[in-house]
């Protein structure tokens, strides 16, 4: 245990990521003192690069450095864009850090289930997040099969509100047979408020990805370092 209050980082690329990120800290994490750094210009540039280079790869080093040398104890990356960043701060620094969504893939890999659902309403988002979690399997499913089955909702990009969010992935999840999914996972921060929405329409878990991330890094600073081997707390929708 570090201290009663672990001050926590976040670096956002979208305002409404960091929004989303609070919420879930306020939900999961509330003993966290959160620090919030925001980079708006993250995203634009590196599309407008094509990608990541070494400058931009450089410039979020430069923001962890910030917030590391500041005090912070545990930090989140909440823009998927930059999740290869943490393998390198990772070398650099003995501080938890963590990718947008690690710690849901590996909650839902750690956990009895054997059919995982990824659902989006952006096309780039789906082939991300199932590269992302087979590629934990072999650490932390080696042993189990899993079945992936993804499922795209562009509609729920622009629906008016959480319920109709949820209804769009949900008819998206049954269309792609996926309804008989063990446990659902967001493939993006911005379907978070449809979490429980869709919870009760499939009858099964949703995880979200902020929401993981507060209770892995809740494990690691607060409850004795038992945030990467206790994934079962992140089942419950």
């Amino acid at each position: 245990m570090i201290e009663p209050h672990p001050l926590v980082a976040m670096i956002h690329a979208v305002p409404t990521g960091a929004r989303i990120a609070q919420e879930a800290f306020a939900r999961e994490f509330p003993r966290a003192t959160v620090w919030n750094v925001l980079d708006d210009r993250l995203l634009d540039d590196a599309r407008a690069a094509g990608g990541l280079t070494d400058a931009l790869r450089r410039r979020m080093l430069r923001l962890i450095g910030h917030v590391l040398d500041g005090g912070a104890q545990g930090l989140l990356l909440t823009c998927s864009s930059y999740g290869e960043v943490v393998d390198t701060a990772r070398a650099l620094w003995d501080v938890p850090v963590l990718k947008s969504d690690e710690a849901m893939f590996k909650a839902a890999l750690a956990g009895p289930y054997r059919r995982i659902a990824v659902v989006a309403s952006t096309p780039p988002a789906v082939p991300a997040a199932v590269a992302q979690c087979e590629a934990l399997v072999p650490a932390v499913r080696p042993d189990r099969p899993v079945d992936i089955v993804t499922a795209l909702s562009e509609e729920a990009a622009v629906a008016g509100d959480a319920g109709a969010v949820a209804r769009h992935l949900a008819g998206a999840l049954h269309a792609a047979g996926g309804s008989d999914a063990d446990v659902v996972l967001l493939a993006q921060y911005s379907l978070t408020p449809a979490r429980e929405a869709l919870a009760a329409l499939v009858g099964v878990p949703v995880l979200d990805g902020a929401g993981a991330a507060a209770r892995e890094l809740r494990g690691l600073l607060v409850d004795g370092g038992q945030g990467r081997t206790a994934p079962a707390a992140a089942a419950a929708p």
